[in-house]
């Protein structure tokens, strides 16, 4: 059993006396037995007794009960909790691992990284947050940030760091900002911007509004990922850049996929390597200090290189948004409007949310159907025409046949 040591006063020969610390410091040490064994204790100052003892009971109890947490284990910084033990522990591919540890150092060390995780409250968070807000960051960049803090306390509490998320308090209004509809790009624009593209790169077009594909597997696309006795083309890798280095890479969450190959992409892609003879090159895989692998690509630049994301968009992709006519492009002219251009041609053909799901690369269904459902064509005539021909409706006498 625990107790409370008064370290002012003393009991010598059944008298009370002065001890050499009296009157200097914490006066009340809360001493007690850890689940383990170890000894455990707590400084209170004069005239808190009271404290000391609830606090004490507290302790007891919690160890009954199998709740005990080390009121120690909380005085480890955030930053410190988080680089130590969450970032290590993460089974992140590198490029979101530097980019979480980048939004971390930019937007959460500079306000509580200093701060012991016991001592942060909801009202530091709502307090953090509303900066952010007044830095002008956009509600849905705000809540990916977010949600990183929260995951980082949730996992404190897994290991017995602290008992509650501050970020689930109920004095916190979480950022919920909703992403902005899609509004896809017509074929004539589609067209336009392939156009307005050097030849070398037009064959990504059709790569990104026939098949789907994100910038980054444009760019790690090989010829021999076309597999014409199935009609599809294989999905293995994307190039991307971690910590300044490019590198191959899986597709993002890790999933290769197959896509349905149309025959107008077949044909694009075969004239493009009669002119231009793919490439090999040989970049590490998964990170900079990986294996390194050779794929013969199907684009490269001028000086017979990879692709470079920044260069490229820079160099090539807005010159030729403003040669094909759009006025100040800006983040939803990016190359990924063409996969929104894929996604919305293929429902307004009636493929199934799970298909295309599927042929995207999105790890659960629910996030397409969120992005592009309001893009979905209206269902009443179908209903309406469905119905009609179950029952055989007869034009002239309006009685079921």
């Amino acid at each position: 059993m625990g107790h409370v040591q008064d370290r002012w006063w003393t009991v010598k020969d059944g008298e009370r006396e002065k001890t050499p610390l009296y009157g200097k410091g914490m006066r009340y040490k809360v001493r007690y037995p850890g689940p383990d064994g170890r000894e455990r204790s707590k400084m209170f100052p004069d005239r808190q007794k009271k404290a000391a003892e609830a606090f004490l009971n507290e302790m007891e109890n919690d160890k009954n009960k199998g709740t005990y947490l080390d009121p120690n284990a909380g005085k480890i910084t955030f930053r410190d909790y988080t680089e130590e033990y969450w970032i290590e522990a993460r089974t992140f591919d590198e490029s979101t691992r530097e980019g979480v540890e980048f939004r971390l150092k930019l937007h959460v060390y500079p306000y509580f990284g200093d701060i012991e995780l016991r001592a942060i409250q909801p009202s530091t968070i709502q307090a953090w947050d509303r900066k952010l807000q007044q830095k002008g960051l956009a509600e849905t960049y705000r809540r990916s940030i977010f949600a990183n803090v929260s995951a980082i306390f949730t996992a404190a509490i897994d290991d017995e760091r602290i008992r509650k998320n501050p970020c689930n308090g109920k004095s916190v209004i979480k950022p919920r900002g909703e992403y902005p509809k899609v509004v896809p790009w017509s074929a004539e624009r589609v067209h336009a911007v392939r156009k307005a593209l050097g030849e070398r790169y037009r064959v990504g077009v059709n790569l990104g509004a026939g098949c789907g594909l994100r910038q980054g597997e444009v760019f790690g696309f090989s010829p021999d990922d076309v597999d014409e006795s199935e009609g599809v083309i294989h999905v293995l890798r994307q190039i991307k850049i971690v910590r300044g280095t490019m590198i191959f890479g899986s597709p993002k969450h890790g999933k290769s996929r197959a896509v349905p190959l149309p025959a107008s992409v077949a044909a694009a892609i075969k004239a493009h390597t009669k002119k231009y003879k793919p490439l090999r090159i040989t970049l590490p895989w998964g990170s900079p200090d990986g294996k390194p692998v050779t794929v013969p690509l199907l684009i490269y630049t001028r000086e017979s290189k990879q692709l470079h994301r920044h260069s490229f968009n820079h160099h090539v992709w807005k010159p030729a948004l403003e040669a094909a006519g759009v006025e100040k492009p800006g983040r939803a002219e990016g190359f990924h409007a063409l996969r929104h251009f894929y996604a919305s041609s293929l429902l307004e053909e009636g493929v199934s949310i799970r298909a295309l799901a599927d042929y995207l690369g999105h790890a659960d269904p629910a996030f397409t159907l969120r992005v592009y459902t309001h893009l979905m064509p209206a269902s009443h005539e179908r209903t309406r025409a469905a119905v009609d021909k179950v029952f055989d409706v007869n034009a002239d006498s309006g009685e079921a046949a």
